[in-house]
């Protein structure tokens, strides 16, 4: 009862609830929500700040932004839906606010493509060596676990596309990216309110911030070759895995393209099939099956794992 009206309470205000159907949309910081009401950036915080206590929002920062969200799943995130769905789809005031919410999305879509238009060429040459991105996709797609996914993590989410890729097949999904430039980029990708149960976080792949098994599929999609300890992330994945979780790695098989390195900052030349299994099975995850996708020169590789143990009977690597 008591976390009901504190509820209730907190939302119970015209620019509260503008705020609630804003963030219904996606992940928004203070200053866009306070370009976006027309208020002063106090007035919001203060508002952000009981929304935030009451449950009905969630924070998080990332670096000197913060940002809010609609939570993903609990009593706040239901109550939120609740009283939104309330609300008239014609009411005058909202529709002004998605307007103006509309033109701060753009700017932010023209920001990352700017950054994307800069980078992809780098990109477009490295996905010409391989087997077309729709084939691994596809492959993928055909490797997922055969039960509705509860909670996806993304290390690495790069643009967001494996979010995208997956968003139907997954109740929340969750991706981390240490640049604030491609988390940006994915940002726009994601702001369709399609993805509203998609988030996005800056963070270490070394240093998850994730509670231990709190996700039952994890997708490490073109990241491992940037790595100068690749045997800790797959560690630190297997950490965050529950019992019984899948964890799909997407990345080259051996080869000898040694450009890759200056060029594009690649630390490993692909990885031996033996090599990732013995990571695998040092923490606790079973390899089910391996599928490589031969490109020319590189060939791709999927590894579809399994945990097979408790998390608190894994070992460090």
């Amino acid at each position: 009862m008591d976390q009901l009206l504190t509820g209730l309470r907190a939302a119970a205000e015209p620019t509260r609830l503008r705020i609630l159907a804003l963030c219904w949309r996606g992940e928004l910081t203070a200053g866009e929500l306070t370009r976006t009401l027309g208020q002063s950036q106090p007035r919001v915080s203060r508002h952000l700040k009981l929304l935030w206590e009451a449950g009905l929002l969630d924070r998080f920062q990332e670096g000197t932004w913060a940002f809010f969200h609609l939570p993903s799943a609990g009593f706040g995130a239901d109550l939120a839906r609740t009283l939104l769905a309330q609300i008239p789809d014609d009411d005058p005031t909202i529709r002004r606010d998605l307007q103006r919410l509309e033109m701060i999305k753009e700017e932010r879509a023209a920001r990352a493509n700017s950054y994307f238009g800069e980078n992809a060429a780098s990109w477009d040459r490295i996905r010409a060596l391989h087997v077309d991105e729709a084939e691994v996709e596809k492959a993928l797609i055909d490797l997922l676990p055969p039960t509705r996914i509860k909670n996806l993590l993304d290390i690495g989410t790069g643009t967001g596309r494996v979010l995208q890729l997956l968003d139907q097949y997954v109740d929340h999904g969750l991706g981390l990216d240490l640049s604030r430039e491609m988390l940006s980029v994915a940002r726009a990708n994601l702001a369709d309110p399609r993805y509203a149960h998609c988030t996005l976080r800056q963070a270490d792949m070394y240093q998850l911030p994730v509670e231990e098994g709190s996700f039952d599929l994890i997708v490490l999609h073109m990241v491992l070759h940037f790595s100068d300890q690749p045997a800790r992330v797959i560690a630190e994945a297997a950490r965050a895995l529950a019992p019984g979780g899948h964890f799909l790695i997407v990345d080259f098989a051996p080869h000898s393209m040694e450009e890759l390195r200056d060029e594009h900052a690649h630390r490993r030349l692909g990885f031996a099939r033996d090599e990732v299994d013995a990571w695998c099975l040092k923490n606790g995850l079973e390899v089910v099956e391996v599928r490589d996708l031969d490109g020319d020169p590189l060939t791709v590789s999927i590894w579809k794992t399994r945990s097979s143990q408790l998390p608190s009977a894994r070992t460090a690597a």
